[in-house]
């Protein structure tokens, strides 16, 4: 009887966990984000409107998302691992060098020189700050 006990609730949990991470790695994010910094906002900020979801439909996660290592490192984003806020690590006090030093730089860096790269259009700032 204890086994039979034992057994259901390893079994249970193992199925739990199955479905929660498989939960957690299918969360894409809003398909519509508002983007604006808090840490280090601008002087005067000017929040973009990011399509995250058209973006997903074209890029991989990778294509944009990257993290760190413990030495502070940038690493290559792997599939299904928690995307932290940009912030956490594009900050003033962070020390990064100066291009990607704010939230608002890191994004500018990324985004602009895809969109020119894309189609020169893309790089008006009207595009996303509307």
């Amino acid at each position: 009887m204890k086994k039979g006990l034992i057994a259901s609730t390893v079994f249970a949990l193992t199925l739990g966990l199955a479905f929660a991470g498989n939960t957690i790695a299918s969360d894409k994010g809003a398909a519509d984000m508002v983007l604006q910094a808090t840490v280090d906002p601008a002087s005067k900020p000017k929040p973009a409107v990011f399509p995250h979801a058209a973006h997903q439909e074209k890029f991989a996660c990778a294509d944009c998302h990257h993290s760190k290592d413990a030495d502070g490192n940038k690493v290559a984003y792997v599939e299904g691992q928690k995307i932290e806020s940009c912030e956490s690590c594009h900050n003033m006090a962070a020390g990064m060098e100066k291009k990607i030093s704010t939230y608002k730089m890191a994004a500018h860096s990324l985004c602009v020189t895809c969109h020119k790269a894309t189609d020169k259009a893309l790089g008006s700032c009207k595009v996303c700050h509307k």
